[in-house]
Order: structure tokens, then sequence, then C-alpha cells
């Protein structure tokens, strides 16, 4: 009886030291699983990539795109990189995407994760109507808005004053000098990153990160009015008109009635 017992309470013991095992493995998987999902947001991919949702259940992970890249810039996410495994990124301060113009690393993908329908124009393929990412400027480190003379990343750009260019304004603080003020435009720039590389302060004051999250979106409800085809939205729009008791009276009456600000 007594070592029916003591069988019982170890296997109470090693049921319970199991399933704490295995709650912690699970707990880490997860954490694992989360951290690669939030890095896979900030990743630069390849020329030619698909939407980061689609190009996840799309790549095959087989790395010819990596092999046919002659710069070495794209590199396959390893364990521990907490970046989805064995995916294409490429980071742009150590090598940045060179622009070849047969853009050898597309072609080659077998599954259409990088699609080379992004990448042609009439009929060829286009390496500057690639869309990797879009250059953003952190005005309070760029010394080009110090006043200190640097037009570093305006020369790397391969798009040579589209991508990049450069405003000019009086230096008030002396009277006497221009600043030369980068402005990227960002229906141009392609995300090569050639120009973070070029920057010449310590950490880059100019910086690529993936569209989705270096650009806002002013939705739907606002229209451009000079451009023809953002105007076109409104072609099959249903206008709805709203009806309250201040709308009764004119804007001027309404404004001047103090009874309707309290």
């Amino acid at each position: 009886m007594k070592t029916e017992l003591v069988s019982d309470r170890r296997k109470f013991i090693l049921n319970i030291a199991r399933s704490a095992g295995i709650t912690a493995l699970g707990g880490f998987i997860w954490s694992a699983y989360v951290d690669e999902v939030t890095a896979s947001q900030l990743l630069l991919r390849p020329p030619g990539a698909i939407k980061e949702d689609d190009f996840l259940k799309t790549c095959i992970k087989c790395g010819l795109c990596v092999l046919a890249c002659p710069y070495d810039t794209l590199l396959l996410a390893k364990p521990g990189d907490n970046k989805p495994l064995g995916t294409p990124y490429f980071i742009p301060r150590d090598i940045p995407c060179y622009m070849c113009t047969d853009i050898p690393c597309v072609p080659v993908c077998p599954t259409g994760a990088l699609d080379e329908s992004s990448v042609t124009t009439d009929a060829k393929l286009d390496i500057n109507v690639a869309d990797m990412g879009l250059a953003i400027i952190d005005s309070e480190s760029c010394i080009a808005f110090w006043g200190i003379q640097c037009d570093a990343c305006y020369r790397a750009c391969p798009l040579l004053g589209e991508a990049i260019s450069i405003k000019y304004e009086k230096n008030e603080r002396t009277g006497k000098h221009a600043f030369m003020k980068p402005v990227v435009h960002a229906n141009i720039c392609t995300g090569c990153g050639l120009c973070e590389r070029a920057c010449v302060t310590e950490k880059a004051s100019i910086f690529i990160l993936p569209r989705e999250v270096a650009q806002g979106k002013a939705g739907d409800y606002y229209i451009k009015g000079w451009d023809k085809d953002d105007e076109k939205r409104l072609e099959n729009a249903m206008e709805i008109k709203t009806k309250t008791e201040i709308s009764k009276e004119s804007a001027i009456d309404s404004l001047n009635s103090k009874e309707e600000l309290y």
C-alpha cells in the first residue's frame, strides 16, 4: 500500500513537471512567433516583393534571390535573428540595393513572392519603379539642417535630382550662408538605401522604412482637387446630406447666435 502511494505521488509530480514544461515551451514558441511577426513589419524585402502578409505565405525560403544578387545585398534570416526564418531581406546601412538594371533577384523567384510584373515597364524590367521602401530624413540629426554643407544622400541617389532634391533656404542665424536641405519625393524613391549607406553621420540621419510604416494615410474622405486621377474616385461617390437645427440658419447667423454656443 505504501509503495502504491509513493508511485502515485511520483506520477503526480511528473505530470505537473511535464505540464509546466509544455506550458513554458508553448510560451517560448509563441513569444518567438510574436517577435518574428513584429520584426517582419520593419524588414526591407528585395525588389518586386508582394505585400508582406502574402509574401510570408508565398516565399518558400529557397534562397535563389540571395544567390542571384551580385552584391551580396540580400540575406536569409537565420535562427536567432528574430526575423521570419529563411526569408530574404537587406540592411541598407551595411549593403544597399545597387539597382541592377536586369534585377537578377526577381526572375529567379519560383513562386511569385517577387513579382516580376511590379518591376516591369513596357514589357521590360525597370528597377526604377521598384518599391522596397521609403527614405525618411531625421531633420534633428541631419547636419544639412544644421547649416553644414552636405549633399551625400543627394549625390548617392541613383535617381539623381528626382528621388531626392535639394531645397535652398537662407540661414537666418549667420545671415551669410544657405541651408541645403534634402527633400525625399515619395512617388519616386525606390527604397534602395544607397542614401542611407552614404550618410556621413554616425547613425544614419536618412534611413529606409517599409512604405506602410513610413507613410500616413489621408483616407477616402479627402480628394486632391488638382489631381485628375484622384478626382476619379468621386465618379461613383454618393452624396450624403445631414440636416440639424443649426443647419437651418445661414452660416453667419449660426455663428452669431449666442444661444447655440451654450
